[in-house]
């Protein structure tokens, strides 16, 4: 009366209760072993099922673990690179800053050069003018000294007609 095929679940477990009832009635040590048997196997079925149903649930759990510890990594990845974005343009901002400074330096620079030049050319250009009249005055006051030694000359050699012969 052995059965090759078991049932699971409840029915299984009824199907073992009956075995082993009609084992005992009919006094069949078979059939009791049988029912005991179907009843043990539904059991370690069940907890098979329920350790297979935890070992899931420990899967997930372990994989949304690895998913979180994943996404962490790669939020610190994404804020690590934007840190850097934030960094070169900060360092981009200073250095167009810096050479702004520079231009304005090399201008301001250049117009107290250009300042220099035209101060030192109206300079020399009075200093020449001042040397020019001065040169005037001088050849003036030297015309005027040759006029004087001139007529000084003629009034001596008008003088003494002698002394200019």
């Amino acid at each position: 009366m052995a059965d090759d095929t078991t049932l699971g679940g409840l029915a299984g477990k009824v199907a073992g209760k009956v075995k082993q009832t009609a084992g005992r009635v009919l006094d069949d040590q078979e059939l009791q072993r049988e029912g005991r048997l179907q009843e043990d196997a539904v059991d370690r079925e069940a907890e098979a099922a329920e350790a297979a149903k935890e070992a899931r649930r420990e899967g997930e759990v372990a994989q949304s673990a690895e998913e979180r510890a994943a996404l962490k990594r790669r939020k610190e990845e994404l804020e690590a690179e934007q840190a850097a974005a934030t960094r070169e343009e900060r360092i981009e901002d200073e250095q167009r800053t810096a050479a702004q400074r520079a231009e304005q330096a090399e201008d301001v620079e250049q117009q107290a050069a250009d300042e220099e030049r035209r101060r030192a050319a109206a300079d020399a250009g009075a200093t020449e003018r001042k040397g020019a009249e001065a040169k005037g005055e001088h050849l003036s006051e030297a015309q005027r000294l040759e006029r004087q030694a001139e007529q000084a000359e003629r009034r001596a050699a008008a003088a003494d007609p002698e002394a200019g012969a």
